[in-house]
């Protein structure tokens, strides 16, 4: 047994359980303590799965608040996986947790007739027959994925090259993030390339129970990420959640897939920072604005907080004159990856968002900046104010241009 499935770890201080937020909206959850390393213990033995883990949404706050670095979430997933070998998981959520395999099938579909197919009321009362809620946003394919656009992208004459972690979100959704961190790292003279052998991160098949589907994922981006380790290629993701699994979560469910060490992907943020610093990415006229043009609310995912690396957005926008932001810090904004969109979770999912919903609109700030994709779907669609990636709000400073809301 890999030492991260070890529950002896845990004091039962139960500080994990006041830090769930899904523990805080409904009593149906038993609470990350008792599902996770207590009911461990039963497993081993044998004893039947507890119905109450179908409502982790590892959202990985108990793991944050663990003064003894438990595993918590981990632990609950890969249970989540362990009874999934024995009851399958429904059609409804094979469909939210292959959302890569669904894009790729309906490539040569216009997405005009995508969106609004997914808009329709009958639409609707479908995806609401299968498990999908009526209410819940929906994200709005791109007319054309980011990884089709790249390539057509001029790129000569840089020296320095990067290589670019997408994730489906960015790929399928919000392709402008793409070229936003795109055109900021050619300004600090890199050539940006996104390897055609990446697939999806994994995290939403792990969630959803998938862990055949999760495993050949991981094979596959591991082998990529290797190559360009050995080639000293930097690579970068702009998602929190693509960089978790990345970077910790395929060695924590695939133990054996990295013996050694795990790779390195490096936050877009943060790399940002370190050209700065090095002098790559000048920002000297930037700074001399002395009028905000931007006014906006930060909200940090969860799954960002989880890895330990700070508030890298916020640090970056706070060079900025022209942009005026403050942190939310108003907790998990309950979407949780595909957990908001499920039927029995998006009341759930809505009463955790609800205290970041209210600091947000009580800001009184016209924009929201997030890194993750979904937070942001989360975020407009409670508060129907516009969220944008903080690589956007990064761009429109150094070009010196307002934000078209």
């Amino acid at each position: 047994m890999s030492i991260h499935l070890d529950p002896d770890k845990c004091l039962a201080c139960t500080t994990c359980v006041v830090h769930c937020p899904v523990a805080e909206a409904t009593p149906a959850f038993l609470g990350p303590r008792m599902i996770g390393p207590a009911f461990e213990r039963f497993r081993l033995l044998g004893i039947v799965e507890d119905d109450s883990l179908q409502y982790c949404a590892n959202c990985k706050n108990c793991e944050i608040a663990c003064p003894q670095n438990v595993p918590v979430a981990t632990i609950n997933m890969l249970a989540r996986l362990a009874q999934c070998q024995e009851t399958p998981p429904s059609f409804r959520d094979w469909i939210v947790a292959h959302g890569e395999v669904l894009a790729r099938s309906l490539k040569y579909v216009p997405a005009w007739m995508k969106n609004l197919g997914t808009h329709l009321p009958l639409m609707r009362a479908l995806l609401d027959g299968i498990g999908i809620h009526k209410n819940c946003p929906m994200p709005q394919f791109a007319r054309k994925a980011f990884r089709d656009h790249l390539p057509k992208l001029s790129q000569k004459g840089f020296t320095k090259s990067v290589a670019f972690f997408p994730g489906c979100y960015i790929n399928y959704y919000d392709p402008g993030t793409g070229f936003d961190l795109v055109w900021l790292l050619q300004q600090a003279g890199y050539r940006v390339f996104v390897p055609k052998a990446f697939v999806c991160c994994g995290i939403p098949l792990i969630s959803g129970g998938f862990e055949k589907d999760a495993r050949d994922n991981a094979q596959r981006n591991l082998k990529v990420l290797r190559e360009l380790q050995a080639q000293k290629i930097p690579v970068i993701s702009a998602c929190p959640s693509c960089r978790l699994m990345l970077t910790r979560e395929m060695a924590e469910f695939f133990p054996e897939l990295l013996p050694e060490q795990s790779v390195v992907v490096e936050d877009a943020q943060s790399f940002l920072l370190k050209c700065i610093h090095s002098g790559e990415l000048a920002i000297d006229g930037a700074q001399k604005t002395t009028s905000a043009a931007i006014s906006a609310i930060y909200h940090a995912p969860c799954h960002l907080r989880a890895q330990g690396n700070g508030l890298p957005a916020l640090e970056l926008l706070s060079y900025f004159p022209a942009i005026d932001i403050c942190e939310a810090n108003a907790g998990c904004c309950g979407i949780s990856g595909s957990y908001g969109f499920k039927k029995e979770k998006y009341a759930i999912g809505q009463a955790v968002g609800a205290k970041l919903f209210q600091r947000i609109t009580e800001s009184g700030r016209p924009l929201v900046a997030s890194e993750c994709g979904t937070c942001r779907l989360q975020i407009t669609g409670a508060t129907k104010k516009p969220a944008l990636h903080p690589l956007t709000l990064l761009r429109a400073a150094l070009e010196g241009r307002q934000l078209t809301l």
